[in-house]
């Protein structure tokens, strides 16, 4: 072990000494980062975990209540029944829509415009997050539905063989689809943020190499930019994937509820999601009403967690997949 060593001309200490005091406040600097950064972990999984058991307590009753409460369902199942149907629905239709929009205004922001344009499209798109929903639901229910009722007629009269768009089509255009385009311009910011941050974030040479080896454009982005970003962007899809299976103001000001079960998305009334089933009778609402209505939140609770995990799942074995490749 070397003996500390002090120069002749400063008196200062020699690197390894230098070094050696320097240790002890890194170590500690770690140790307070490292303790946040559990700290914080331990917060989310604390606060999860408060909602659930909140949920659970508050709703546990209305689960197994009287039939009076279910009206016009006879059951907890059959009342829930639709409500999941049409917030499904209503989130693939989003995610149908707002996605491949999405995907393709972060390439253009990252890869194809210049510097000059790039920039001003994705302050636009970040200010769409701004917009409160109530504004959306103004807007979507007094003109988008209008607009796309001749929509409606088209879809009904040359798809209406698939069960989605039956007849009759909704007369004023508010019905499941209008609320999931609604809902898909209001997600759009959030994955076209996240996908445009990490592609981005692809290594140079990766897309340089691509090119250096005759690839297109596209063929570069395919094979270099999309294998790298697709654990971040799945990440964005479930983050707006939870905004709208939790949107509630601008569902129920677009939609025309009925509680009939129908994959009708173009006709005159479907059910409510579960968030805006929520938001619309939870005031007004018996004791045993609100329970009822907070057993339903407790089933969207449960279908967000799970659908997140499965996502987390399939991109953690596509990472797996690649490291052994």
């Amino acid at each position: 072990m070397r003996s500390p060593v002090t120069s002749p001309s400063t008196g200062t200490l020699s690197p390894p000494e230098a070094e050696r005091n320097d240790k002890p406040l890194s170590r500690r600097g770690d140790r307070v980062f490292a303790g946040l950064a559990r700290a914080a972990g331990i917060t989310i999984m604390v606060a999860l975990a408060a909602v659930f058991v909140f949920l659970f307590a508050e709703g546990r009753s209305g689960l197994s209540a009287a039939e009076a409460t279910y009206r016009p369902a006879s059951d907890f199942l059959r009342y829930i029944g639709p409500l999941v149907v049409s917030t499904i629905l209503a989130a693939c239709i989003a995610l149908l829509v707002a996605v491949p929009f999405a995907v393709a205004i972060a390439l253009f922001i990252s890869h194809y415009a210049p510097r000059s344009i790039a920039t001003p499209v994705a302050y636009v798109i970040d200010l769409l997050a701004a917009v409160p929903s109530v504004v959306f639901g103004l807007w979507g229910g007094r003109y988008l539905a209008q607009f796309l009722q001749p929509a409606h007629v088209w879809l009904s009269e040359h798809l209406g063989f698939l069960p989605f768009f039956g007849s009759p089509p909704s007369p004023n255009g508010r019905s499941l689809f209008t609320a999931g385009i609604v809902l898909a311009i209001m997600i759009l910011p959030i994955v076209t943020a996240i996908s445009r941050e990490v592609f981005a974030q692809t290594p140079r040479l990766h897309e340089e190499a691509a090119l250096a080896l005759g690839a297109t454009r596209w063929e570069m982005i395919r094979y270099a930019v999309f294998p790298y970003a697709r654990s971040g962007m799945v990440s964005g899809v479930m983050l707006g994937l939870g905004r709208a299976l939790g949107e509630t103001m601008a569902v129920a000001m677009v939609l025309a509820t009925s509680p009939a079960v129908t994959l009708n998305i173009i006709g005159t009334a479907a059910p409510a999601t579960i968030a805006s089933n929520i938001a619309l009778n939870y005031k007004e609402a018996t004791p045993s009403r609100q329970s009822l209505l907070i057993a339903t939140g407790l089933v969207l609770f449960a279908v967000t967690f799970l659908i997140n995990f499965v996502a987390r799942w399939v991109v953690g074995r596509n990472e797996r997949k690649q490291a052994r490749a």
